[in-house]
């Protein structure tokens, strides 16, 4: 976040600019509280600002406050801004609309 100074020197946090979010996927992989010899997974989004990913954090905070399930492992991926475009196939032709 940029910081600037207020009245009397305090700083003050600007909020982040909106343009800076992007589409966030996080694998985060956890243990299952009443097997913790299991492994399951467990897909997160959601718009976010790397690299402090201030979402995520709050997220992952709120899991191991609230959660049974001890955290193992987070894989974090972040897409571009720019959205993509499939085009569509017309169902039993194979055609392309």
């Amino acid at each position: 976040m940029l910081s600037a100074r207020g009245p009397k020197g305090a700083a003050v946090s600007a909020p982040p600019d909106p343009t800076q979010y992007r589409l966030t996927t996080a694998a985060i992989v956890y243990r299952l509280p009443d097997q913790p010899d299991t492994l399951q997974t467990f897909i997160w989004q959601k718009f976010d600002i790397a690299p402090d990913f201030p979402e995520l954090s709050k997220f992952l905070q709120f899991w191991r406050d609230n959660i049974d399930g001890k955290l193992h492992s987070v894989k974090v991926a972040q897409g571009n801004g720019r959205p993509r475009r499939f085009p569509h196939i017309v169902p039993g032709t194979g055609a392309r609309h």
